[in-house]
């Protein structure tokens, strides 16, 4: 049977799947993204990576016939390379930039409408990466050849091929206008053309694997190469693929990322979480981002204790909230940043935790649906493990269809789609389940003073 490798690099974690031709996942393989502290700066150790990722393929082909490989990733890594190789480490994107590169930066970047996002936390934005690189190393920054964005980085790596692509570079790179489908004004200001590789469809075969990769994995050297997606553009791409439309999808993990392919938000005001995506034909997808799963994990702390329906009563009832901001980014809440708090009588209870930071996220989640209220949801990733989540996100949003994709790998079954883009004769499969909605008379008004809360420490 004919499989598709998804190499899938995310911030903490990456992974090696295999896939049918439909995206039905077959087996995966996953490790830690290692990270250094530096010098120059703390980067991810991308040789580290290369020598997993081949073992992976060569362990994977020696059971599966694996017809192309398929990279994503997260949008704030991009690699400066030379000829043969990285000419820069890859930046760790949440580690504190320079400040005189932080102001340099700040003058040029233009306007929201051309960046499609704020300004987020540590070194986010492959624009800003590219000015500390040009600034701090510029006779290395003279020299190189392309400035590459992860999954294109690991497509050239694979293939020999340079490539660019649209999701990936509308993923808050600050390089793309997302909302006008066209290359940021910030590229020809700053004469960064040269390092931007040709635009390829992200469903491109950029070329096969290079032969001493052949030579190594196992693999046959037909093996194709795929240009590549940004991740929340495969996941979004899966359900694309299914035929759903007018459709907003909550992607958990990490981040929580409300995509949307219905067009009304104002990309000329900017506004807190607010970003421009793009799927993989150029067209503009607005949504919402906030670092959602790294906030759970620090409001639940070391309680792991299940959530139920009655401690998600008891905090409902004595008004116990957890309050952003908890990690380093403002998130949904300019202003907010590190100054998370919690409030009410059961919110410092270590046994109500893990139910206080459940509860937290499906709030989050809700603020972002506000942006582009489509007539269906669709939630996915770590977060609908628990069903109370999608329990919960229904019950704050009872004039919508809500529903629950189970499937954890949704980014790699939508990248492997990609393989059968321009060959699908039907829409691919798909299963969702209703949210049933959790069910409580004060979960409304807790809903609104939670709101009030949140919006006033924005003033703190």
């Amino acid at each position: 049977m004919r499989t598709i490798a998804v190499f899938d690099t995310g911030k903490t974690n990456i992974k090696l799947s295999v896939t049918d031709e439909a995206g039905g996942l077959i087996e995966t393989l996953s490790t830690p993204n290692p990270v250094l502290d530096g010098p120059p700066y703390r980067h991810h150790d991308l040789a580290a990576v290369e020598n997993w990722l081949l073992a992976g393929l060569a362990a994977l082909a020696s059971r599966h016939e694996i017809a192309a490989i398929v990279c994503t990733a997260h949008g704030s890594g991009g690699v400066l390379v030379g000829e043969q190789g990285p000419a820069m480490p890859m930046i760790d994107y949440e580690q504190p930039i320079p400040p005189e590169i932080d102001r340099a930066y700040r003058d040029i970047m233009g306007s929201f409408r051309e960046r499609g996002s704020a300004l987020m936390l540590g070194a986010a934005h492959l624009a800003r990466q590219m000015l500390w690189l040009e600034r701090g190393w510029p006779d290395v920054f003279a020299k190189a050849r392309h400035f590459l964005a992860i999954p294109q980085y690991w497509a050239w790596r694979l293939s020999g091929v340079a490539a660019s692509e649209v999701t990936s570079l509308a993923a808050q790179s600050h390089l793309w206008c997302a909302a006008e489908s066209r290359p940021a004004a910030l590229i020809r200001t700053m004469n960064w053309e040269r390092l931007l590789p040709p635009l390829r469809p992200a469903w491109a075969k950029l070329g096969t694997i290079k032969p001493e990769i052949a030579e190594r994995t196992g693999l046959a050297p037909a093996t194709a190469v795929l240009c590549g997606i940004h991740d929340s553009s495969a996941n979004f791409y899966q359900y694309q693929a299914a035929g759903l439309r007018d459709v907003t999808i909550v992607s958990t993990g990490t981040w929580i990322v409300a995509i949307s392919d219905r067009s009304g938000p104002d990309f000329d005001v900017e506004r807190a979480g607010l970003c421009c995506n793009a799927d993989v034909k150029a067209r503009p997808l607005p949504g919402m981002l906030t670092m959602g799963g790294r906030e759970f994990a620090m409001v639940a702390g070391e309680d792991d204790r299940p959530t139920t329906e009655e401690s998600l009563a008891r905090l409902i009832e004595t008004r116990s909230m957890a309050l952003p901001s908890f990690g380093s980014d403002d998130g949904l809440f300019p202003g907010t940043s590190r100054k998370g708090r919690l409030q009410g009588p059961l919110a410092e209870r270590s046994d109500m935790r893990h139910s206080l930071a459940l509860l937290y996220a499906a709030l989050l989640t809700d603020k972002c649906l506000q942006l582009v209220r489509t007539p269906t949801v669709v939630l996915d990733g770590s977060f609908v493990r628990d069903p109370l989540y999608g329990a919960l996100v229904a019950a704050l949003n009872r004039d919508r269809h809500v529903l629950v994709n189970a499937d954890q790998y949704g980014t790699a079954t939508g990248a492997a789609l990609l393989a059968s883009h321009e060959t699908r004769q039907a829409p691919a499969p798909l299963a969702l389940r209703p949210a049933m909605p959790f069910s409580h008379p004060d979960l409304d008004d807790y809903r609104a003073q939670w709101l009030h809360a949140a919006l006033s420490g924005e003033q703190r």
